[in-house]
């Protein structure tokens, strides 16, 4: 997964994509979110964006407009859930899922993933949730 870095054309206008603070986006819910003194990259033109590791101007994956940031967040919400609920390591999780991807364990970050592999996620994620109940 190449990541995005400032000065990178949007995929999705052209535009530019520039490093900004969390606060730029988020405002006052900066704090809140956590977000205080944190960047993200976002296209200058249509919004598209994407947070930074903690502490970093290092990008978390790709831009994405607000529907693919919406399918991430979901597959996000159910894989954590999944390493989170103790039957897995998060490290086990990352694995797992590299597996059923047919990804090599680095590739295997929703912050890079397109809409289909976020449906892949969510569905992975809530078969093995339902064989484990079973």
């Amino acid at each position: 997964m190449q990541r995005v870095k400032e000065n990178d054309i949007c995929r999705y206008c052209g535009g530019v994509i520039k490093l900004i603070p969390a606060k730029a986006v988020y405002g006052e819910s900066a704090r809140r979110l956590g977000m205080e003194g944190e960047f993200v990259y976002q296209c200058q033109n249509c919004n598209a964006r994407v947070g930074c590791h903690k502490g970093t101007t290092r990008a978390l994956g790709n831009v994405a407009n607000e529907v693919l940031r919406l399918k991430r967040m979901e597959a996000h919400r159910v894989f954590d859930a999944l390493w989170k609920s103790g039957r897995m390591t998060r490290t086990g999780a990352y694995r797992w899922l590299a597996g059923e991807l047919h990804l090599r364990p680095e590739r295997a970050h929703i912050g890079g993933f397109e809409m289909d592999q976020c449906q892949r996620v969510i569905e992975l994620c809530e078969k093995w949730n339902n064989e484990e109940a079973a």
